[in-house]
């Protein structure tokens, strides 16, 4: 699931032409320029039934676009939830926006700015 929704964002010509390849999972490399954007899992249960498990998979994945200013990461923000919100293909049964937010990196002038994106990601585990 991680490799398919990195090359979901990377094929967004409205991503791509904001950040290039600026798109990781966990935390962003050590003097990576802004803006980028950060994927974190944040839950991923397996579907169970009495017979076991199902093999549809429902994972929480929170996408995080980093900016300077609040307005670059809310239209960065805004470009990852076109690239994903809604979207289904025969990898995903469902890529489902569920939460949005935004802040600031810590209190100082100088530190970015984020806007926040929760994901449900319905897929099969293959």
């Amino acid at each position: 699931m991680e490799e398919d929704l990195l090359a979901l964002l990377l094929a967004s010509s409205g991503v791509t032409a904001l950040v290039g390849d600026r798109i990781d999972w966990g935390a962003i490399p050590q003097g990576r320029p802004w803006p980028c954007v950060a994927l974190h899992l944040i839950s991923d249960p397996g579907d169970h039934t009495l017979d076991g498990p199902t093999g549809m998979m429902a994972a929480r994945v929170q996408v995080d676009a980093w900016a300077l200013t609040i307005g670059e990461a809310v239209v960065l923000g805004r470009a990852v939830r076109d690239a994903l919100d809604g979207y289904r293909d025969d990898k995903f049964g469902s890529v489902l926006r569920v939460n949005r937010r935004t802040d600031r990196d810590g209190s100082h002038a100088d530190r970015p700015f984020r806007d926040s994106t929760d994901f449900i990601v319905h897929y099969h585990n293959h």
